[in-house]
């Protein structure tokens, strides 16, 4: 199983970033994705989560309003859109998969700078 991130990059405060992250190796469908990021010192949190058949999301308080998740189950695909950025959603995101049977993957992380 592989999960591979991208988009992450230097972004200025109020701008937009999606992220992109591709799965392989696993039945995707069965797979509820998630983002997670991680600050320099602090633990990794949950950003957005979308159910396999993509009905349900899920925002957590660092993306309620912000940010919009969505998946491609043709494409294996699973992005995160995040709008309007400040400094403090400076971290690596990293792209979760986790089924009902409870195996779970993770990306590597992309990193993500907010800053002027």
């Amino acid at each position: 199983v592989q999960l591979v991130e991208s988009g992450g990059g230097l972004v200025q405060p109020g701008g937009s970033l999606r992220l992109s992250c591709a799965a392989s190796g696993l039945t995707f469908s069965g797979y509820v994705m998630s983002w997670y990021r991680q600050a320099p010192g602090k633990e990794r949190e949950l950003v957005a989560a979308i159910t396999g058949a993509g009905g349900i999301t899920n925002y957590a308080e660092s993306g309620k309003g912000r940010a919009t998740i969505s998946r491609d189950n043709a494409r294996n695909t699973v992005t995160l859109q995040m709008n309007s950025l400040k400094p403090e959603d400076t971290a690596v995101y990293y792209c979760k998969a986790r089924n009902a049977l409870g195996a779970e993957y993770w990306g590597q992380g992309t990193q993500v700078t907010v800053s002027s």
